[in-house]
């Protein structure tokens, strides 16, 4: 019996344009989730056995970049049975937007797990708008006719 998958060939196609032109061992991306907490973002991303040296998080022109590096093991001696941990470098870089305070960004690597906590600008928090009142009723008199 043969069988057709169409999402074979795109799958496929996919898985190769996905992977470093130099090794299948190399990172292909960093994972990380990002969320909206009261008065700033939450960035957080797995980096598990990478250098804690070569962690670096900097900010230009309104993008944020992540690197890392993870280095090959290289004992002597070593007959590998299986070896299949990437090592490499890892980015990811990310725009932001005009509603952040880039001076204020601040990050932890703690067990393998990149936290970077972006603050919104104070200009770019809600607000209430107060409404203003005049002190003194005003009457309005009907005239006679």
């Amino acid at each position: 019996m043969l069988r057709f998958d169409p999402f074979g060939d795109v799958d496929a196609l996919t898985r190769g344009l996905l992977q470093s032109a130099g090794s299948s061992r190399t990172p292909r991306f960093m994972p990380m989730d990002l969320c909206k907490l009261d008065g700033h973002y939450l960035l957080t991303a797995d980096l598990p056995g990478v250098d804690p040296g070569s962690v670096d998080v900097s900010v230009d022109n309104g993008v944020l970049t992540l690197s890392a590096q993870r280095s090959p093991r290289s004992e002597d001696g070593v007959q590998w049975l299986t070896n299949e941990r990437p090592f490499g470098s890892y980015r990811r870089q990310l725009s932001l937007g005009d509603g952040v305070d880039a001076a204020g960004i601040t990050a932890r690597y703690d067990n393998g797990v990149l936290s970077v906590t972006i603050p919104i600008a104070e200009r770019a928090k809600p607000r209430r708008v107060e409404i203003e009142h005049p002190d003194t009723q005003q009457s309005i008199e009907a005239a006679a006719g």
